[in-house]
């Protein structure tokens, strides 16, 4: 069983903000899909090549997010190498993105409280570049909607997103790592 999760926020009004980039990214690979509301996220579990794989956008708000991806990594006892996490990433231009595993929260509140919840940071990651803007609050800036040149730059990599994620779910995050990155 794996897990497949993407952070963001809940709510109309956080909807196409920057931090909901990992909703958006799942949204666009499931396409119209029937979530349930369980173990505070939305959750969605399907069979992909003989394994149930559950997606899930926990509700939890950003800063919370472990408390619901522990709900179901202990109900379920996924391993933290069965796990995918795609965020967002101040640091990197929108659009732009990096695979990695085995990281620290690189200051993401909603990965420290992953890596808290789960004592462990041996989780897979898709990390989504948000661009950020010294004039604005990161507080505010994260939370604000993309621009549409930003949006641009994000749909531009879509496909490939959707390609990791699909890497992920048919094989492990050893073959996602080989995968290249813009």
């Amino acid at each position: 069983m794996k897990l497949v999760v993407g952070l963001g926020n809940p709510g109309r009004e956080y909807k196409n903000t920057r931090h909901n980039i990992g909703f958006m990214v799942l949204d666009n690979y499931l396409g119209k899909v029937d979530w349930k509301n369980k173990m505070e996220s939305y959750f969605y579990l399907t069979e992909i090549n003989g394994e149930q794989i559950i997606f899930l956008k926990p509700q939890t708000y950003m800063n919370l997010s472990g408390l619901a991806v522990s709900k179901v990594v202990n109900f379920y006892k996924i391993k933290p190498q069965d796990i995918f996490v795609i965020q967002d990433d101040l640091d990197m231009t929108p659009g732009s993105y990096k695979i990695k595993r085995n990281s620290s929260s690189g200051g993401h509140n909603g990965i420290k409280s992953i890596i808290s919840e789960l004592n462990s940071e041996e989780f897979g990651r898709l990390k989504i570049g948000i661009g950020k803007n010294a004039n604005i609050p990161t507080d505010k800036y994260v939370l604000a909607k993309f621009t549409k040149e930003e949006l641009d730059m994000i749909n531009k990599n879509m496909e490939e997103f959707k390609k990791i994620i699909q890497t992920f779910v048919e094989k492990d995050i050893d073959e996602v790592l080989k995968l290249s990155v813009s």
